[in-house]
C-alpha cells in the first residue's frame, strides 16, 4: 500500500476506531488513573496537594488523573536502634543502646503524613528515645540500672508509648541492648564484687571453724561425762575384782617356766628355770 492508498483508506474512515483506541490506551497509561497499595502500606489521597480524610487500604484504587495523587506510607513494624549518653542519679556517666519496634497506626497514616511527613523516624522517634532514656536513667543510681534493669526497661517503654502515641505511632516492643559505664566505675564494681566474695568466703570459714569447735567441745564433754560416770561406779570391791581378773589373765599367759634369776637378794636361784612342775 503506497501513500495514496493510505490517504484513501483514512478518508474512508476505516482506521479511525483504531486510532481512537490507541489514543485512549496511551492516555490511560500516561495519566494512570489508578493506584496500587501494597501489603503493609496505606495510601494517602491528595487533591491538588491537600490531604484527604480517606486512607486507602491494600489493593487497587481508582483516582482522578491530574487532580488526585496517592502517596504510599509504610505501616509495618519497623525497628530503630539508638545510642545515647546520659548520667545516673549518682552522677555516673552511662552509655545506653536501645532497640525500639514501632509502627504507624494505619487509620491515622494521613494525619502522620500531614503533620510529620514520611521522615517521622528522624523527626519524632529518635528525639523521643533520647529524651526518655536520659530522663529515666537520671532517676536511678548506676548500680540500680544494673540490678533493676527490667524495671528500667519497662519504665522507658511506658514513657515512649505515651509520648509517641500523641503522634499516632504505636510502640510494639522495647529492649535495652547494653549498658556501659566509665572504666573507673567498672573497676569499682569489680572490686566490690571481689570484696563481697572474699567476705562470704571468710564467713563460711568462720562458720566451719565454729562448727568444728562445737563438735570438739561436745566430744570432750561427752568423754568427761563418761569418766565421771566411771569414777562414780568405782568401789573397793570393783578394784579387787579388777586385780583378780588381771592376775587370772597373767596366769593364763604363763608358760610354766620359772625365771632363771629372780629377786635382788644375795642368794639368787640359778639353773632352776628348766624344771617343770607336774
Amino acid at each position: 500500500m503506497d501513500f495514496e492508498d493510505v490517504k484513501y483508506e483514512m478518508k474512508k474512515g476505516s482506521w479511525k476506531p483504531i486510532i481512537i483506541v490507541g489514543i485512549l490506551i496511551f492516555l490511560l497509561f500516561a495519566f494512570k488513573p489508578w493506584a496500587q497499595v501494597g501489603a503493609g502500606e496505606r495510601g494517602i489521597v491528595l487533591n491538588f496537594g491537600a490531604v484527604e480524610n480517606t486512607v486507602l487500604g491494600e489493593g487497587i484504587h481508582f483516582k482522578i488523573p491530574i487532580v488526585q495523587t496517592v502517596v504510599l506510607m509504610d505501616v509495618k513494624i519497623q525497628k530503630a536502634i539508638t545510642d545515647a549518653a546520659s548520667a545516673s542519679s549518682d552522677l555516673q556517666d552511662v552509655a545506653l543502646s536501645v532497640a525500639l519496634n514501632y509502627h504507624v497506626i494505619p487509620d491515622k497514616a494521613n494525619v502522620v503524613y500531614q503533620s510529620i511527613g514520611v521522615e517521622f523516624k528522624a523527626r519524632i522517634i529518635d528525639p523521643a528515645i533520647q529524651e526518655v532514656m536520659k530522663a529515666v536513667t537520671a532517676r536511678y543510681t548506676a548500680e540500680e540500672l544494673i540490678t533493676k534493669r527490667p524495671a528500667v526497661s519497662t519504665e522507658m517503654k511506658d514513657a515512649l508509648s505515651s509520648r509517641l502515641l500523641e503522634s499516632n505511632i504505636a510502640v510494639d516492643a522495647f529492649s535495652i541492648v547494653s549498658f556501659s559505664f566509665s572504666q573507673t566505675f567498672t573497676d569499682a564494681i569489680e572490686a566490690k564484687q571481689t570484696a563481697e566474695q572474699n567476705a562470704l568466703k571468710a564467713k563460711r570459714d568462720l562458720d566451719r571453724i565454729r562448727v568444728e569447735a562445737e563438735q570438739t567441745i561436745a566430744a570432750a564433754t561427752a568423754e568427761a561425762e563418761a569418766l565421771r560416770l566411771q569414777k562414780m561406779n568405782i568401789s573397793p570391791d570393783l578394784i579387787e575384782l579388777r586385780k583378780i581378773e588381771a592376775n587370772l589373765k597373767a596366769i593364763e599367759k604363763w608358760n610354766g617356766i620359772l625365771p632363771e634369776v629372780t629377786g635382788a637378794g644375795a642368794i639368787p636361784f640359778i639353773g632352776v628355770g628348766g624344771t617343770k612342775n607336774d
